[in-house]
């Protein structure tokens, strides 16, 4: 994997360019387009919200400080790239990078990850906290209050044991999101501005909660306790190998190479697939579609005894068996 970990500067660049430059064409195009209808606004800026997730595609590498070799390079263009997509930079790199170093550990969950109970946990839940996890599971609420939650609301406050840099940097960025969106609001008019930002922000938002989601909650796939948890067996069992239609693997910033991603957190997006194609062992890793990956919707549950996931439905039927 070493050949893929330097980043190119020439090709980093080019990212930006041809990353940014479309997003805020197609943002400016949705807003002209508002002035025949809001339907012919949604073309230009759901693709928007395509590019918003490239964008944080950029993100993503720079908190692996894997876009830039220079660490400033990476700090300043994350904060950026952090305005646009609502999220703080030093606070998500601190909970990527614990996610990174426990994905998969049954021992270490709660920090950049998907709230996931095994069937013990959940059976021996008081009944209130079931129906809390069931309403959190739940796609409509996962994938439709979720990224308004998270995006919104979560990243706007600093975790309780931030340093002062971090707590900074999320001050920061705040300050960068208001300011826009006063200044935008004021030039185009608040309406117009949540129309076209309101519908790319929740293209983007969905699609990369759906992303983030089917990148580990996948069959088969791998958790273990502390005592059996392995990295390597994390990264190349526990991480999806989505395989989307070109378009939509080069708007994703080949993020669905996400084995070969956990596997070695410093290759760039661009060098991802080279690094799979490059390592026969990689390209055994289990290949889910977008037709197969919509089974995962139905995982609710890890059962440790089974090794699997389990849905809730499945759970009500061990239950009556029991009886």
């Amino acid at each position: 994997m070493l050949p893929y970990e330097t980043p190119s500067m020439k090709h980093s660049l080019w990212q930006l360019v041809n990353t940014t430059i479309p997003f805020f064409a197609l943002w400016y195009l949705s807003y002209l387009s508002l002035h025949v209808s809001y339907l012919l606004a949604l073309i230009p800026a759901i693709v928007a919200g395509g590019f918003l997730v490239r964008i944080f595609i950029i993100f993503h590498d720079c908190c692996h400080l894997s876009f830039f070799r220079n660490r400033k390079a990476n700090e300043i263009v994350g904060t950026i790239t952090g305005i646009l997509t609502f999220v703080p930079y030093m606070q998500w790199k601190y909970s990527h990078s614990v996610h990174h170093a426990t994905s998969s550990n049954l021992s270490k969950r709660g920090t950049g990850d998907i709230w996931t109970l095994t069937v013990d946990e959940y059976l021996a839940a008081p009944r209130l906290l079931r129906l809390w996890y069931r309403f959190y599971r739940n796609p409509l609420v996962m994938f439709g209050l979720g990224p308004i939650y998270i995006f919104l609301i979560q990243y706007r406050f600093n975790r309780k044991a931030a340093k002062m840099k971090e707590r900074v940097n999320t001050y920061i960025t705040n300050i960068g999101i208001v300011g826009i969106s006063v200044l935008l609001s004021w030039l185009i008019g608040w309406q117009a501005f949540l129309l076209v930002q309101g519908t790319i922000f929740f293209v983007s938002g969905v699609a990369g909660v759906w992303l983030f989601y089917v990148q580990h909650q996948f069959e088969p796939t791998y958790y273990e306790e502390q005592e059996e948890w392995d990295y390597v067996k994390a990264a190349l069992e526990g991480s999806s190998f989505y395989k989307l239609p070109k378009v939509l693997q080069w708007m994703t910033g080949n993020i669905g190479f996400h084995h070969v991603h956990h596997l070695s957190p410093r290759v760039p997006n661009y060098y991802l697939e080279r690094a799979h194609t490059s390592q026969s062992f990689l390209q055994r890793a289990r290949v889910i579609t977008m037709l197969t990956s919509l089974r995962s919707l139905r995982y609710r549950l890890w059962s440790e005894k089974k090794k699997t996931f389990l849905s809730f439905k499945d759970i009500k039927m061990l239950r009556r068996v029991k009886q």
